[in-house]
C-alpha cells in the first residue's frame, strides 16, 4: 500500500469554482479534509474575478497544503463563453499549484464519473450521492460544483497508482528498446572492425 496523500480537487468556473480536499490512498476509505467554492460576481470586471478565484485558491493552498492539485480538463462544450471562463478559472489554479511546486492533474469529466460512478455518463446526483457514501458525509455538499471537485480528488487518489505504473511501464519499454538498439550499433560496429582487420 502506498501513502496517503492529500489531493485539492479544483471544478474550475468563474462564478463558482468548487473547491474540496480529500486525503487517502487507493484501496482504503478516504478522509474529505474540507469542501467549499470560491465566487465571483457575475458582474464584476474580469480580470477582478480571476483574482478573486486566485486569493480563494491561494487560501485553500495555505490551509490545507495539498501535495497534488486534480483540475478538471476543460472540454468544448456548445457554449463557448462557458468554456472560456472554466478555462480561465482552471489556468489561474494551475498557476497557483505550479508557483508553489505542487503538481497538477488533469481529469476529464468522465474519467472522474466513471471513477467515482463506474458509468463515464452519471450525472450530477449520482456524482454527489457517490461522493456522500466514499466519504461517508451526512448530506451531498452543495452547490453540485463542490460536491464536483471532491470527486476530482477521489478520482486521482484512485487513478493515480494505476497511472504510475503505465508510466513506469512506458519508460522500462523505452529504455529496453535502447539498450538493444545500442546493443545492436556495438555489434555491428565490432563486425565492422572485425572485416576490417581480416580483410
Amino acid at each position: 500500500m502506498g501513502a496517503v496523500v492529500r489531493v485539492l480537487g479544483v471544478d474550475p468556473g468563474l462564478t463558482r469554482c468548487g473547491v474540496g480536499v480529500v486525503d487517502g490512498v487507493a484501496g482504503r476509505p478516504l478522509t474529505m479534509r474540507g469542501v467549499g467554492v470560491v465566487r465571483t460576481p457575475a458582474d464584476a470586471e474580469l480580470g477582478l474575478r480571476l483574482v478573486a478565484i486566485e486569493q480563494g485558491i491561494e487560501q485553500w493552498l495555505d490551509e490545507h497544503d495539498p501535495e497534488i492539485l486534480a483540475v478538471e480538463r476543460v472540454f468544448s462544450q456548445h457554449n463557448v463563453r462557458t468554456v472560456m471562463g472554466t478555462a480561465q478559472a482552471s489556468a489561474v489554479a494551475m498557476l497557483c499549484a505550479s508557483r508553489r511546486g505542487i503538481p497538477v492533474a488533469l481529469h476529464t469529466p468522465s474519467e472522474v464519473k466513471a471513477a467515482v460512478t463506474g458509468s463515464g455518463r452519471a450525472d450530477k446526483a449520482q456524482v454527489g450521492a457517490m461522493v456522500t457514501r466514499l466519504l461517508r458525509l451526512d448530506a451531498p455538499p452543495k452547490p453540485a460544483d463542490a460536491a464536483d471537485a471532491l470527486a476530482l480528488a477521489i478520482c486521482h487518489i484512485w487513478r493515480a497508482p494505476a497511472q504510475n505504473r503505465l508510466q513506469q511501464a512506458v519508460v522500462q519499454n523505452r529504455f529496453q528498446q535502447a539498450a538493444a538498439q545500442h546493443a545492436a550499433r556495438t555489434l555491428t560496429a565490432q563486425q565492422a572492425a572485425q572485416k576490417g582487420r581480416t580483410a
